[in-house]
């Protein structure tokens, strides 16, 4: 996490970098219960609390006034100059002076961590300083949170996304995100968050085309590799060697971490004798390098294999490997080249896990992990900083005790880390564990936690501006709370719904809803924070359009108090469907090792299969059975899909993606018959369309209407319209009508309509609907959609083609959405999906 008083960061002792190379007044309110923390998001104060957090709209005049740091000096660890890296230096300077964003590109173990690094603490900084990031598992939101936190005195306050544009325009820093595996997309929403800042990115791909300057970062030349094995074995390559090395250096490709492991083996004996591998062992170094380790040193690697892509603090290696000097060990490692140290810890390299995993028969206990970093969370010392840093661990061993059959350890890592995640303003990493301990109590049948990480999805979605989906999720809050007889639940749950539209009454199936669009009293500005896509493809509120809302309406506070226009980047950054996999490095989607079995290639590591010349290349797949995967297959759960879970929508295809209020459905249908046995729900479908040029994307996605039975939550004798926990009855009579699921999560409801045709609602802009109709028989069904243009309210462009073939057991089924078009414009959400029915 960024440093707050822009000083200069110095970390202990030279350690060696990720490719190799050795380098050396708020606003309080208080509630019962034990209170961790006061923080501020954009309007809301919100004091976070391990019983359940409570939220308070702050006046204009008491919100934080944050202070512009004169200068910032956020660096990386100290480290020796890289070997024959002058000119790509010097390019890189150039870079810098005619762009505004640079991409450094290369396969793992080129060496571009060591040149990042070396160009952070050498080339002359921006007039108002220069920022160093780790940008691995973290999303665009969390790490703009982090530049705004060093270039502003504003201890606790995370701003609106219109807000951070603001404070940070004028900023001219120079940030270096490493590991920047992001999408396009969030690539540019990161640099727009700072939009008078210099960005260089680090990467294995070149992603931003014709966006960026780029710059390929290749292998050393024969000098500079036969320089820097003379630099690693302290020694001149001794003459009857110097063929050798020469051809090492050619094979390795002048891949630094290649290099470094080939010295690592060479280096002089007690007679002084050198003698390097020879080139056709340059893919078997790791176990030839294990062989040479002691104890210590393979225990700390067995620790880092089983958290897989994580990093960890050399304290946590202490605690668990019982190291008695952990970061000499974790420092050695990385100097062989079978350990990546990075700002946060240390971390496995990719290739070095099937050796760790054939000497290991099984990872470390899960049952101690998650005992460690749940007391370690706990205790007084630990900040909420450190715990954000330390997410991805969180997450992998949080998902180990899923899988192994013991959810109650994964509800407990994730209550004991979110009252710190959430003080520490990292959204994205938040959402992710209160995705994972929801989905954990529910498989656990614990209704206590699963209120509070209920409760607590809720209070996060608040404070990212997601208000419609905050209804959504405490009016789910409430009905636990009650049901469990927690009064304390109920009334923070409560306090913190008059900040969220009102819960709507569900119109019949089939019928539009009232006049003004957004059923949340929020039309247009809150539908574009739900909707899960870029702010910028959003349309705000029209005029003619608001309908005021009776809840965050008044005299005092204005039309919308409690709404964040543009809070965060306009999408969920947490959540399981929040989070990009495809884009995060070492991202393993709950399979892959540890004990979930052999996984596909490592997006982080996977460029080629030749692990000489590719060294970071993923040995997951193909590569015979796991030893660590003999899992209990019963306990192998389902991805965090479930409801809340994932508000962002990310879509299977790339082409479409959900509302958040269509997650929050899905969470609260998930909660349980108790909770589907309280709630009235009725869902339906939004397809729209995107054109270019000055109209932006929309997406596939849903609204959720939902009311609480006769006022009452605690009203279990009512039932249900639309109970989505039961098989649903027309799933085994109609094979079209029922609910279904898309691949990014999101759930919708087809019916049967008067005519004998099949129907569910199209929403546009503005709040526009209507009524989509599709027939057919036999499994094939088609219709029309209207696609409308969204620069302006109503308008439609023409009709889009919808074509639906359901599969001969009717559990899913293959749609297909087309457009004819004249070439002025063009359906970018168009395209192939699958959806799978619910029962």
């Amino acid at each position: 996490m960024a440093e707050t008083d822009g000083s200069v960061r110095e970390p202990h002792g030279p350690d060696p970098d990720e490719d190799g190379a050795p380098m050396g007044g708020d606003h309080r309110i208080d509630i019962a219960g034990d209170a961790s923390g006061t923080v501020i998001a954009g309007n809301h104060n919100v004091v976070i609390d391990a019983h359940g957090s409570t939220v308070n709209l702050l006046p204009p005049q008491e919100r934080p006034r944050p202070v512009r740091r004169e200068r910032v000096a956020l660096v990386p660890r100290r480290q020796r100059e890289p070997v024959g890296r002058e000119a790509d230096l010097e390019e890189l300077e150039g870079a810098l002076r005619g762009h505004g964003v640079v991409q450094l590109w290369g396969p793992p173990g080129v060496g571009k961590s060591t040149l990042l690094r070396h160009a952070a603490r050498s080339l002359e900084p921006g007039p108002d300083g220069v920022l160093f990031l780790n940008g691995a598992h973290r999303e665009p939101e969390d790490l703009a949170q982090e530049i705004f936190e060093a270039c502003y005195e504003a201890p606790g306050y995370a701003p609106t996304g219109p807000e951070l544009r603001r404070l940070m325009t004028g900023v001219e820093v120079t940030v270096y995100v490493d590991d920047a595996e992001l999408t396009p997309e969030r690539l540019r929403l990161l640099a727009d968050a700072a939009p008078d800042a210099s960005f260089v990115f680090a990467s294995r791909e070149r992603s931003l085309l014709g966006e960026s300057a780029d710059l390929e970062l290749r292998g050393l030349g024969r000098a500079a590799g036969l320089g820097l094995l003379e630099r690693e074995l302290r020694h001149p390559v001794p003459e009857a060697q110097y063929a050798v090395a020469v051809e090492l250096c050619e094979v390795a490709l002048g891949r630094p971490l290649l290099l470094l492991r080939a010295a690592g083996l060479a280096r002089p004996d007690t007679s002084g004798e050198i003698t390097l591998p020879r080139a056709a062992e340059i893919d078997g170094l790791v176990p030839l390098l294990f062989d040479r380790l002691d104890t210590a040193a393979l225990k700390t690697l067995h620790l880092l294999a089983t958290l897989r892509d994580a990093e960890v603090d050399p304290e946590h290696v202490g605690a668990l490997c019982d190291v008695p000097d952990p970061a000499a060990v974790c420092g050695r490692l990385a100097g062989l080249g079978l350990a990546t140290v990075t700002e946060r810890g240390y971390r496995s390299v990719a290739d070095v896990l099937p050796e760790v995993r054939r000497r290991f028969a099984e990872p470390v206990a899960v049952d101690r992990l998650c005992d460690h970093f749940a007391r370690w969370a706990a205790l007084a010392t630990t900040t909420p900083a450190q715990v954000a840093d330390h997410g991805r661990a969180l997450e992998v061993v949080a998902e180990m005790a899923e899988r192994r059959g013991r959810p109650d350890l994964a509800v407990r890592v994730a209550r004991a880390v979110s009252p710190s995640l959430a003080e520490s303003l990292r959204f994205g990493v938040w959402g992710r564990l209160l995705d994972q301990g929801q989905n954990a109590a529910r498989q656990d049948g614990d209704t206590t936690a699963h209120a509070y990480f209920t409760h607590e999805k809720a209070i996060r979605c608040l404070m990212i501006g997601r208000r419609v989906v905050a209804a959504v999720l405490l009016a789910e809050a409430v009905v636990l709370w009650r049901q469990l007889g927690d009064n304390e639940g109920v009334d923070a749950a409560l306090n913190a719904q008059q900040y969220t539209p009102p819960t709507p009454e569900a119109p019949p199936l089939g019928e539009s809803p009232a006049p003004g669009g957004d059923p949340g009293g929020d039309p247009g500005g809150d539908l574009g924070a739900d909707l899960g896509g870029d702010p910028g493809s959003m349309t705000g509120p029209e005029p003619g359009t608001t309908t005021p809302d009776p809840v965050t309406t008044g005299p005092d506070t204005g039309a919308d108090p409690g709404y964040d226009p543009g809070t965060g980047f306009g999408h969920d950054p947490g959540g399981s469907a929040g989070y990009d996999p495809a884009g995060a490095p070492g991202a393993d989607p709950g399979r892959g090792w540890a004990d979930q079995g052999a996984s596909a290639a490592d997006p982080t590591t996977a460029t080629a299969p030749n692990a000489a010349t590719h060294p970071g290349a993923d040995y997951g797949a193909g590569q015979g059975a796991n030893p660590w995967s003999a899992a209990d297959p019963a306990s192998h759960v389902a991805a965090h899909s479930s409801g809340a879970a994932g508000t962002a929508g990310a879509g299977g295809t790339g082409a479409t993606a959900g509302t958040g209020v269509a997650a929050g459905a899905g969470g609260a249908a998930g909660g349980g018959a108790a909770v589907a046995a309280t709630t009235t729900a009725a869902l339906w479908a939004s397809v729209v369309a995107v054109v270019l040029g000055s109209v932006a994307a929309l997406v596939i996605g849903v609204v959720v209407y939902q009311e609480l039975s006769s006022g009452d939550p605690t009203n279990t004798s009512s039932t249900s319209t639309s109970d989505l926990s039961s098989p649903s009855p027309s799933a085994a009579s109609d094979e079209l009508a029922g609910v279904w699921q898309d691949a990014g999560g999101n759930v919708f409801l087809i019916a049967r309509s008067g005519d004998g045709a099949y129907e569910f609602k199209s929403q546009g802009t503005c709040g526009a609907t209507s009524t989509v109709k599709v027939t057919g028989g036999s499994g094939r069904y088609s219709g029309t959609m209207p696609v409308w243009d969204e620069s302006t309210c109503g308008k439609t462009f023409g009709d889009a083609r919808l074509s639906i073939d359901v599969s001969s057991d009717g559990s899913s089924a293959s749609v297909e959405v087309t457009v004819p078009s004249d070439g002025s414009w063009e359906c970018r959400n168009c395209g192939s999906q699958t959806w799978a029915r619910q029962t």
